[in-house]
């Protein structure tokens, strides 16, 4: 069976079709687990590679999930995520079957599109610097370009610079 015949694959390429996007998925040979397995196996720079995050803040008796679309060549500001919330609170990382059922996506594979739609997300302003730029598409050997705009435009997301302090 390919990569593209599985069910979180075929509802990003559902998603995309019905936002009439120029691109379509595809699907790579080696890993794109990681930003710097994926940069290498399309021949990028690791910054055209769109990392998406699942952070959770904790504020009292509230957890409030948190996506955070990092450019492959940046580490995400953790302590930021808060204020661009205009929250407060601690920040943490969930874990891989956490990241499943929150994001319905498994890790290596999170899309930024296809969220539940109760999910803020935050866009790193840095990932403006490419024309083209990556994300995963549902399953780690599945991805589909996009510009800076389409991104936006897909997922809703709020754009800062502050994710990264770029």
């Amino acid at each position: 069976m390919s990569n593209l015949d599985r069910k979180p694959v075929r509802r990003v390429v559902e998603i995309l079709a019905s936002k009439a996007h120029s691109t379509s998925v595809v699907e790579l040979e080696d890993t794109a687990r990681s930003a710097d397995d994926a940069a290498k196996a399309l021949g990028v720079p690791v910054g055209a590679i769109v990392k998406t995050l699942l952070f959770v803040i904790i504020c009292e008796d509230t957890e409030t999930p948190v996506i955070a679309l990092v450019s492959g060549d940046r580490q995400c500001n953790t302590a930021s995520l808060a204020p661009c919330l205009g929250m407060e609170g601690k920040v943490s990382r969930p874990n891989a079957n956490q990241v499943k059922a929150m994001t319905g996506y498994s890790i290596g594979g999170v899309s930024p599109i296809g969220l539940p739609d109760d999910l803020t997300i935050l866009m790193d302003a840095s990932l403006a610097r490419f024309d083209t730029i990556w994300s995963a598409a549902g399953h780690p050997h599945c991805v589909f370009s996009s510009s800076f705009k389409e991104l936006c435009s897909l997922t809703g997301a709020t754009v800062t610079d502050a994710l990264t302090g770029s």
